[in-house]
This record gives structure tokens, C-alpha cells and sequence, in this order.
């Protein structure tokens, strides 16, 4: 590992070999955690490249259990919405709450999530305080896929080389100290979905981000970054502030902004869209899909089931993707769908 660490201290980017290398390194016992802590301190410290970080993708998809999921039997586009993480703001699970709103608009959500490591609510734990199976094994989430059109893979699960290093990561993230693995959940996808909503915890990371896809091959994604009134960063389509977005689409990567006020959407400060624990967001997320909560969360959830609906080829634009939102929200639909994954009970044996 020490040559490695030596190299990326230099300023000098990793080559798909080195990648191999460290990926086997980290995951194996034999390495002491203080020189893998090192390692992906150095690594952070001079900057991810988007190779680097597709070698790391490559390198650890490679290791993760196979779902088993054919987008070819899903009811609609196969997609996944996830962020980084890492943004600080602890705000409800976005993410989780707009995967009923795409599902109950014909896409098949197929989402790849994990408990909390940098914030107090994961997805994985906002799912488990609603009553909603994590812990599918790919027959069953595979049947899930296919009947709901709407299926969540648990990291944890399907990646089970990631043990190695949790309480490492844990470790970092008490310390404050990001790694690559903040970058890389939502690109770890084992379904690995075509189309991709992703939220980043920096701006810098959008265009990084689009092109990590296209040279996974993805066929369409939104990789956006929020700021919010005050200049903070958000891993969302931001209802506070202007968004930076990196489109990927026909294999070319296009840079714009997206303002929620243009699309007559309501500016909400920070405090409006708060979150807390498991269950105080299993109780936002409810109380969106049902329809009770309106205001700033709602908006907030509108506006990214927008961008997913956009990017799952089922809205134009932004406005029409708003307009099937409220739709999903308002006729029931999305409450049905949540509904549909709780009560899912796979005949698989």
C-alpha cells in the first residue's frame, strides 16, 4: 500500500492496475486499517479522477452479488435516484421519498441505498421505520422488481466485501474525513440501471460525475448539486437556491442550471426542509405521499420526482415532470405504491 500512498501524495493519478491493487488491499484483512485510512485520505487529498473513480466501480460491481433483475420484464424504465450524501444539511430522505412518485408514473425504481454513515437517516433506515422489507435476496427482489415495478437493494447486503472496511469508514466519517466511498454509492448500483438521478455534495462533481457514466455506459442521467439561500450544498434539485446539473444524454455531457422559481415552484429556506431521525422521517415521508404535509417538503419532493421523471424518458421537461408529480402525490397513486412495498409479501420459496 505504502507505494501507492507515496504516488497519490505526488500528485500522481492511479492507473486501472494500481486500482486492482488497492481495491484488493483494502477488502483484505492482511492490511493494517491505518494504511488503508491512508491510503484513501491521500487518495481524497489529490482529487478522485473520473478514471479512478470508474476503476473503483468496476472493481468492486465486479464483487457485489448479482439482483437478477431484467429491465426487459420491469413494467417501465429501469432508473435509480440516490445522492452522496455528505452534504451536512440532514434534511428528510429526498431520494426515498420520490421513488413512490416515479413508481406510481410507470417508472421501475430500482433503488440502491444503505444505512446512514455521514448523516442521522439513511435510506436503508427510513425504509425499515416505515415497515418495508430491506433484506431481499435477489429471487424475491427480483419478484418485487417485476410485480411493483419498485424495489430497494440494500448495500450492506449486496455488497458483502464492504464489511472489511466499515468501521474504518465509520471511524473517518466521526473524524469528518471523506473518502471515495463517499462518492461511490450511488454508482454501485448491481442492477446497474440505464437511467440515473444522482445529487452530489459538491458542484465540482456534477460534470466528474456524468462522465463516470458515460464511460459506464449509462444511457441517460442528471447529475445535480443544490445550494441553498445561505451558499450551502445540497446532494437534491434545490427548492432554495439555483441547481448545477450535468446531463448525460446520447453519450455527450451537457452543463446547465436549473432555478425551481422559474418553474413557479416556491423558494423554501433550509429550515422548512429539515429531517431527523428514522422515524420523524418515516413520518414526513408518509405524510408527503398521503398528501397531509404540503409546503416546503412537498415542493422539494416535487421538483426531484420532476428530474426523475425527465430523466426516465416519461416527461418532457421539468414542468410536465412537476405536473405528473403532483399527480402521483394528489390522486393517491404514490401513497399506493409505498403502501404495495410494505405489504409485499414474495411467493418465491
Amino acid at each position: 500500500m505504502k507505494p501507492l500512498i507515496e504516488k497519490l501524495r505526488g500528485g500522481v493519478d492511479l492507473n486501472t492496475g494500481d486500482v486492482s491493487l488497492a481495491v484488493s488491499m483494502l477488502f483484505s484483512d492482511a492490511t493494517d486499517d491505518s494504511a488503508k485510512a491512508e491510503f484513501l485520505t491521500a487518495l481524497h487529498r489529490k482529487g478522485e479522477t473520473a478514471e479512478e473513480i470508474v476503476a473503483f466501480v468496476q472493481q468492486l460491481i465486479d464483487r457485489a452479488i448479482d439482483p437478477l433483475i431484467d429491465p426487459q420484464k420491469l413494467p417501465g424504465p429501469m432508473i435509480d435516484v440516490c445522492g452522496t450524501g455528505g452534504a451536512g444539511l440532514d434534511l428528510f430522505n429526498v431520494s426515498t421519498t420520490i421513488m413512490f412518485v416515479l413508481a406510481a408514473g410507470g417508472a421501475a425504481v430500482v433503488k440502491h441505498g444503505n444505512r446512514s454513515v455521514t448523516s442521522r437517516c439513511g435510506s436503508a433506515d427510513v425504509l425499515e421505520a416505515l415497515g418495508v422489507p430491506i433484506d431481499l435476496p435477489p429471487a424475491r427482489l427480483k419478484e418485487c422488481a417485476e410485480q411493483l415495478g419498485l424495489c430497494f437493494i440494500f448495500a450492506r447486503q449486496y455488497h458483502p466485501a464492504f464489511g472489511a472496511i466499515a468501521e474504518m469508514r465509520k471511524r473517518l466519517a466521526r473524524e469528518n474525513t471523506r473518502t471515495i466511498f463517499n462518492l461511490l454509492g450511488p454508482l454501485l448500483n448491481p442492477a446497474r440501471p440505464a437511467r440515473q438521478l444522482i445529487g452530489v455534495y459538491s458542484p465540482r462533481l456534477t460534470n466528474v460525475f456524468a462522465d463516470v457514466l458515460r464511460r459506464l455506459g449509462r444511457e441517460r442521467a442528471w447529475v445535480v448539486h443544490g445550494s441553498t439561500e445561505e451558499g450551502h450544498g445540497m446532494d437534491d434539485i434545490s427548492t432554495s437556491g439555483v441547481t448545477t446539473l450535468a446531463e448525460l444524454l446520447n453519450g455527450k455531457v451537457i452543463s446547465g442550471v436549473i432555478d425551481a422559481r422559474w418553474l413557479k415552484i416556491p423558494s423554501s429556506e433550509l429550515a422548512e426542509l429539515a429531517g431527523g431521525d428514522p422515524a420523524e422521517n418515516a413520518v414526513h415521508i408518509e405524510g408527503i405521499l398521503s398528501g397531509e404535509t404540503k409546503g416546503a417538503k412537498r415542493d422539494l419532493t416535487i421538483v426531484n420526482a420532476a428530474g426523475g421523471f425527465v430523466v426516465a424518458g416519461l416527461a418532457r421537461d421539468m414542468s410536465e415532470g412537476i405536473e405528473m408529480a403532483r399527480t402521483q402525490i394528489d390522486s393517491g397513486r404514490a401513497l399506493e405504491k409505498l403502501r404495495s412495498l410494505q405489504q409485499f409479501r414474495p411467493v418465491a420459496t
